[in-house]
């Protein structure tokens, strides 16, 4: 059993006991419902337009962190034009409890 959700502008594929890395999310509490699932996949495939109707899938929250740093460098020959950056992402680890 397999299902697609949406969050953070992003599409995931998900099954129970799965750990995923999505965008920051802010939660209060342990427990994360998805309602934007796209499709369900058991014994028969359903496909939403845009959205399953009556779809959920819970998730339990692990972590929240920072992933590792990015460097960004930018560079333009023969002017002198350098700039180095870094960008850390905060994420939200979570572990797929049920698909209903």
């Amino acid at each position: 059993m397999f299902a697609i959700i949406e969050t953070g502008g992003k599409q995931y594929l998900v099954s129970p006991k799965d750990k995923i890395r999505v965008e920051k999310l802010d939660t209060k509490g342990d427990e994360v419902t998805f309602d934007k699932v796209l499709l369900v996949s058991d014994k028969d495939t359903k496909i939403g337009s845009p959205f399953v109707s009556g779809a959920k899938v819970t998730a339990r929250v692990v972590n929240q962190g920072r992933d590792r740093k990015l460097r960004i460098f930018k560079y333009k020959s023969k002017v002198r034009y350098r700039r180095r950056l870094g960008h850390r992402q905060h994420f939200t680890e979570l572990e797929i409890q049920s698909i209903a």
